[in-house]
């Protein structure tokens, strides 16, 4: 479908030209007319498929059809300062023969770009595109009215939960009128985005658009390896590559430091990218990479989502991401707009289970790269994956035959009953068998064959629960461990996880 078979506005149909959009993507042709209509609108769809624009055009077009007043008419949302800048590119480009005011407001700048959100916000701009924490700062000093925004736009909302914003959206949502239009794209869509959704969204139109898959043009391969081995293969991989543009992602900032520094050493022209560094710093960077003045760049997850940068041909995970989701964003960075591109792992021992649960959720091997020579052998790739459908625990199965031949229970017989997996042969602690059921040391050869009728349908330490027994000595201490551990907290769950977030991203 063709931009110029909607119902655009003359003027915006110009910058669509100048833009050189012609044919829209999946994401844009399902999700505009859904937004030009007014709805609400909960939209997934991976990063790389055009949903900014998806929702920018039908955005200015409303707005173009509605007179203007001196208040903000429009809220986007973004979870880091450089989407944020993306977005506000994105927009003065296709805005450009348009009437359509907007300001970009987000942290990391001086005190003169303060006061220039403050004063954008008071005379009522069209478009404000915010990160939620410098947000929240201009509302609490009482900077913005928002009592007249007809639209309220979340980009990368998965990511924006993740970082920790919830709380801060639901206090942006209390500021804005109840009648308005709500839009909510997310590369994934757990519970807690539905949650969000069913809290601000209004009888939303749903659209889904391959989610969590690579792009096709991706080459994808691992290197297994030592953590002490990846230093120095990092520097063979570019030393002996000829590409033009690389990210290297890690989920250290340490480690981004170190790789930057080898890499300086190196001759390499090399930059940056995490938290640590000033907005200033972060935007040379940046410019000096799509300009070409550097070929590498060495980042935290600070660029995995929502940057658009063309002609990046590798991606490089210095670590493995912690789920699929964060593996399939680092690794869109390149073979965008259907170029081809190479994404390469790092999989050091620890890491290898979360890299076997990325390939089990992509239901592909990833190819697996031999190091260089003068690096030495590498691990081997042994990762121990959870079966799908499964509950974690291996529960004793009442129904099936208990085997106690250890080792064709653990060799053969993995798919049937579990009651003898990782069992000591000495099975004296576990209290007195059940009749024709033999211990581990009363004289009879463990390994020789039992036959099946003669051996009892349940194990003993199932009988002895269904006996009204209590359970093994090990149970009752991890359950007691456990009540201790509630006793010492006062009866109060112990609060995990609840660190505060990260504001060089507002």
């Amino acid at each position: 479908m063709r931009f110029d078979e909607l119902d655009f506005e003359p003027s915006l149909l110009d910058g669509i030209d100048a833009m050189n959009f012609q044919e829209m993507t999946p994401v844009q042709e399902k999700a505009m007319p859904v937004v030009m209509e007014g709805k609400d609108l909960i939209a997934c769809a991976q990063t790389g498929t055009g949903k900014t624009a998806a929702y920018l055009l039908p955005l200015i077009n409303q707005l173009l059809r509605k007179p203007s007043h001196d208040k903000v008419r429009a809220i986007i949302m973004a979870p880091t300062r450089e989407l944020a800048q993306q977005i506000d590119q994105q927009l003065e480009g296709i805005s450009y023969f348009v009437s359509i005011s907007s300001v970009a407001v987000y942290g990391g700048n001086d005190a003169s770009a303060y006061e220039t959100q403050k004063q954008a916000m008071k005379n009522g701009t069209d478009i404000v595109i915010a990160t939620p924490g410098r947000l929240i700062s201009h509302i609490k000093m009482e900077n913005a009215d928002f009592s007249g925004v007809e639209h309220f736009i979340l980009d990368e909302a998965d990511r924006m939960l993740d970082m920790g914003f919830y709380d801060d959206i639901i206090s942006i949502v209390k500021q804005l009128p109840v009648k308005r239009q709500t839009v909510m794209f997310s590369a994934t869509m757990p519970a807690k985005i539905k949650k969000l959704a069913e809290t601000i969204l209004h009888e939303p139109e749903f659209v889904n658009v391959a989610i969590s898959k690579p792009a096709e043009g991706i080459t994808q391969q691992a290197y297994i390896c030592y953590e002490t081995q990846k230093r120095m293969l990092v520097q063979k991989l570019l030393a002996n590559n000829s590409v033009d543009k690389t990210i290297i992602f890690s989920s250290s900032k340490q480690n981004v430091k170190d790789v930057y520094n080898a890499l300086l050493r190196m001759k390499i022209k090399v930059g940056a990218m995490h938290s640590d560094l000033d907005q200033a710093v972060r935007d040379e960077v940046m410019l000096d990479y799509k300009s070409g003045k550097i070929n590498v760049i060495v980042a935290t997850d600070i660029l995995s989502r929502g940057i658009d940068i063309e002609g990046i041909d590798m991606v490089i995970n210095y670590d493995v991401p912690h789920d699929a989701e964060d593996y399939i964003h680092r690794i869109g960075r390149t073979a965008r707009a259907n170029r081809q591109g190479v994404g390469i792992t790092f999989v050091s021992e620890k890491d290898q289970d979360k890299f076997g649960m990325i390939e089990q959720f992509l239901e592909k091997e990833i190819d697996k790269m031999p190091l260089p020579e003068e690096l030495g052998e590498g691990p081997a790739y042994e990762p121990r994956l959870k079966a799908k459908g499964r509950n974690r625990r291996r529960n004793v199965d009442v129904n099936a035959n208990v085997n106690n031949n250890h080792n064709e229970n653990r060799n053969g017989n993995r798919n049937g009953n579990r009651n003898n997996h990782n069992r000591p042969h000495n099975n004296n602690h576990r209290g007195p068998r059940p009749n024709g059921q033999l211990n581990g040391n009363d004289g009879q050869n463990v390994g020789a064959s039992v036959p099946v009728q003669s051996q009892p349908q349940q194990s003993g330490n199932i009988q002895n629960q269904q006996n009204g027994e209590q359970k093994p000595r090990r149970f009752n201490n991890h359950r007691r461990h456990y009540n201790n551990h509630r006793n010492n907290n006062n009866g109060q769950n112990p609060q995990h996880g609840n660190h505060p977030k990260d504001d060089s991203v507002g």
